[in-house]
């Protein structure tokens, strides 16, 4: 297979095999409204020949909303319009385009959610620190309906599919992990698989129920985590296994989970004083307390964080794609129109996902056509992943002066 060869992801056809992976756009309003940027994003993509979108996360309720000021919702139906028209546009260019569903449980602020915190335990996170409510049975199944309602509003919107969001620590992760899951009822983790899979399954029922077998389930998760307790190689295995036996439409292998954030989209650099700005758990003002922690901490911070390495993803999407007769997606570490062809030739993955280049570059799949060598000109410095967590639209920020690299 090559990159600008058509594919199908369920009954879909993409025109080829690059999708662009979720991204944090930061172009809604705080009732999570699409705006005309959000369209404007997607449109130029597909007008650049991007195969597939996936967007960012959509919460599906309120009560699972991130941190991320400007984060897209999908839990009420007035915003079918808005995202119709986004749909629309994108079609009209020969893309496709899938709406990604999430509830961040444990992983954001009862700041943001306006009510108490929600997990699938009350194990604190890490990095958001604030301790979670578990969710009683009846609550977790309150959540598996409104999964199902926002993907019967994604239909309705004209998405091409939805992608569940059962990685980096969220709440679909949540349930997965042992390293978090330690609940006694139906949600538990089972002592086979090692895995909780059971909330993501009535998931994957309630929408197939709701939205009918033809409209595609895409579904994300980690292929490795950084607690041994959580999702290993063999429990990958096991998951994908399941997934293959749910008949989902396609499976994304990323990384890690949002307790080390940096470890999911990997750098060629950190710029630790755009951290210092603008990050919630690490801001400091500049003078002597940012020095004292950049001279003290931050070589402990820094030591946990793994290096940028080409395609890191793909060893994991290829034991997925082992183990699976789904369509698989790798993400993380594409910079060369090289490491695509050879990851799809190779078989280790039937589609490439693509981030940061695509911020950089919106033109790079027009320019992988045109010049099948062709190099991203990202470099990995992850200030557009660090800004996230302000007000701005998510956009490419190399070479502005006001950040170290």
């Amino acid at each position: 297979m090559t990159m600008f060869e058509p594919a199908k992801i369920g009954g879909v056809v993409l025109r080829n095999r690059i999708i662009r992976s979720a991204t944090y756009e930061g172009r809604c309003d705080d009732a999570g409204v699409p705006g005309t940027g959000y369209r404007d994003l997607y449109v130029e993509l597909a007008r650049h020949g991007v195969g597939a979108m996936i967007t960012g996360f959509a919460y599906v309720t309120t009560d699972g909303r991130a941190m991320q000021p400007r984060q897209a919702g999908i839990e009420d139906e007035s915003k079918i319009p808005l995202y119709r028209e986004v749909t629309r546009e994108v079609h009209r260019f020969d893309s496709r385009i899938f709406l990604q569903l999430a509830h961040a449980g444990r992983q954001t602020s009862s700041r943001a959610t306006g009510g108490e915190l929600l997990g699938a335990s009350g194990k604190r996170s890490p990095y958001f620190r604030e301790k979670p409510r578990p969710v009683g049975t009846e609550e977790a199944l309150r959540i598996v309906e409104r999964f199902a309602d926002a993907a019967v509003l994604a239909l309705r919107a004209g998405f091409d599919g939805v992608q569940l969001h059962a990685a980096h620590g969220y709440l679909i992760h949540q349930f997965l992990s042992p390293a978090v899951n330690d609940r006694e009822d139906m949600f538990a983790i089972d002592p086979r698989s090692q895995l909780g899979t059971r909330f993501l399954e009535l998931i994957i029922d309630r929408t197939r129920q709701k939205c009918g077998r033809q409209f595609p389930i895409l579904v994300k998760i980690s292929g490795r985590e950084d607690d041994s307790n959580g999702i290993t190689e063999d429990r990958l295995v096991r998951l994908v296994q399941f997934l293959d036996s749910k008949a989902v439409d396609a499976i994304e292998v990323s990384y890690g989970t949002m307790d080390q954030p940096l470890n999911i989209f990997r750098g060629s650099r950190v710029p630790m004083d755009a951290i210092l700005t603008y990050n919630p758990r690490y801001r400091r003002k500049p003078g002597l307390r940012r020095a004292g922690w950049k001279m003290f901490a931050g070589p402990f911070v820094l030591s946990r964080i793994k290096p940028f390495t080409p395609t890191y993803n793909l060893r994991c999407a290829a034991l997925a794609r082992r183990h699976s007769g789904i369509p698989i997606i790798s993400v993380g570490g594409f910079r060369t129109g090289s490491e695509i062809e050879s990851a799809l030739r190779s078989g280790e993955t039937d589609f490439v996902g693509l981030c940061r280049p695509l911020l950089c570059e919106p033109d790079f799949v027009q320019r992988l056509r045109e010049d099948g060598s062709s190099v991203s000109r990202c470099v990995s410095c992850n200030v557009c992943a660090i800004l996230c967590d302000t007000r701005n639209p998510t956009r490419c920020h190399f070479g502005e002066e006001s950040h170290e690299y």
